[in-house]
């Protein structure tokens, strides 16, 4: 049995290991550990972790060092994600045009419209009020009252001379309509000038949608001009 021992430890002291063919038998051991798909049950992961770390030891063992290079698909990059694209801004709704303002200029012409406040709920007062900054050798004003429930005409008035004006009122369209024309060799002034139209109506506040004012001018040079406009309900009134 000594004899025995000796002759293992002689043995193993004068053993070279074959590293090649110990690389060479580890090469073909991991091909081999590859699981073949087509076979019915599948090596499992434990077994190849076994005999990767076998293999690893012996060559250790035999003086070499395993670096192991597992390679994930992706590894080593970070994970990008495409920003979506910002939302287009949200396409504000088209607001409603606006009615037709109270007055609008055109050259030296201005204008405005309102209905004056009154204490009576039967009658109500219109007035267009012209600023114009030169000297006007033709004018022509006409103003429009619709005729809703009980609308009759009760007068009119200028602070411009009376005889410089052809006044006329009639039904047309439905609405009264109010006309004054300057009369031939006449002139306005330059200056603040108010025109008045007054009419019955129902009692109570009366809609002002369909009424409406329209002023065409000249200067002295020819120049032509013209305004256009609605009026504003009195103070407190709705319309």
């Amino acid at each position: 049995m000594e004899d025995l021992k000796r002759r293992l430890r002689d043995a193993a002291a004068a053993h070279t290991p074959d590293r090649d063919g110990m690389l060479e038998r580890v090469r073909l051991g991991a091909s081999r550990a590859v699981p073949d798909r087509r076979a019915d049950r599948p090596l499992s992961w434990p077994r190849v972790t076994l005999a990767t770390l076998a293999s690893t030891a012996a060559l250790v063992v035999g003086g070499y060092t395993l670096v192991p290079a597992f390679h994930t698909e992706g590894s080593g990059r970070a994970a990008t994600t495409t920003p979506a694209a910002p939302a287009p801004p949200a396409t504000p709704s088209t607001p409603p045009p606006p009615s037709a303002p109270p007055g609008t200029q055109d050259g030296p012409l201005r204008s405005d419209g309102a209905v004056d406040p009154q204490p009576n709920p039967y009658w109500s007062q219109s007035t267009v009020t012209l600023h114009t900054g030169a000297p006007l050798a033709a004018l022509t004003l006409e103003v429009r009252v619709a005729q809703t429930a009980g609308v009759a005409a009760t007068g009119a008035w200028r602070t411009l001379p009376e005889g410089d004006f052809t006044l006329t009122t009639t039904d047309e369209g439905g609405a009264l309509l109010y006309r004054w024309t300057l009369k031939p060799g006449r002139t306005v002034p330059a200056g603040q000038h108010v025109f008045a139209v007054q009419y019955n109506h129902a009692p109570g506040a009366r809609p002002l949608a369909g009424d409406s004012y329209a002023a065409t001018a000249a200067s002295a040079t020819g120049q032509r001009h013209t305004v256009t406009g609605t009026f504003r309900p009195a103070a407190g009134a709705t319309g």
